[in-house]
């Protein structure tokens, strides 16, 4: 599954493959665990074996404002400590129990002295995140929340049903009550 997701590249030869494969630790996390806080560094980059993550922070006021969710066969991290070092702006927590394939920081920097195509991957990985940042913006300018909701069952159909409610209406901007009126349309 990870190899896959490295070959689908097209960037990399088999030996490139296999040699960051064995750079990667295999951790699980438990429903609600934690695998970067808010607050804290994160020097990690997980890819998703099994299980769905939400990434959240805290507004002022204590509330917590879902506004991504990761699915298997994705890479996760706390970007933004990952790249300045600093303190993370964001959780990222364990809503089902969860397998990881997970990679320090230090030794992806390493791989990019050795070996110059891996500072190709981590731009072409920068530069989906950014689509993904873009394509979230405009979501939520531009459509609904039935129409984002819709989205999201189309493309996470098998997991839609995992994700507590509360975590779906606060990633969709919308109360829980709002997201069961759209739910009964959507499947009427």
């Amino acid at each position: 599954m990870i190899a896959a997701f490295f070959r689908d590249f097209g960037i990399f030869s088999e030996e490139e493959i296999a040699q960051v494969l064995q750079l990667f630790t295999i951790r699980k996390l438990s429903k609600g665990e934690y695998f970067a806080r808010e607050h804290e560094k994160s020097n990690e980059v997980a890819f998703i074996r099994s299980g769905i993550f939400r990434s959240f922070y805290t507004t002022p006021n204590g509330d917590d404002i879902t506004y991504c969710f990761r699915f298997p066969n994705d890479l996760m991290a706390a970007y933004s400590s990952f790249i300045t070092g600093g303190p993370s702006v964001e959780a990222i927590q364990a809503i089902v129990p969860t397998e990881l394939y997970v990679i320090q920081k230090n030794k992806l920097d390493q791989l990019v002295l050795e070996k110059p195509i891996w500072t190709m991957f981590l731009k072409i990985i920068a530069e989906q995140q950014y689509l993904e940042l873009e394509k979230r913006v405009f979501q939520l300018q531009k459509e609904t929340a039935a129409q984002r909701y819709a989205s999201l069952l189309k493309n996470q159909p098998e997991f839609i049903l995992q994700i507590p409610l509360h975590y779906l209406a606060s990633y969709l901007g919308i109360t829980q009550r709002h997201l069961s009126r759209i739910r009964k349309e959507i499947t009427s």
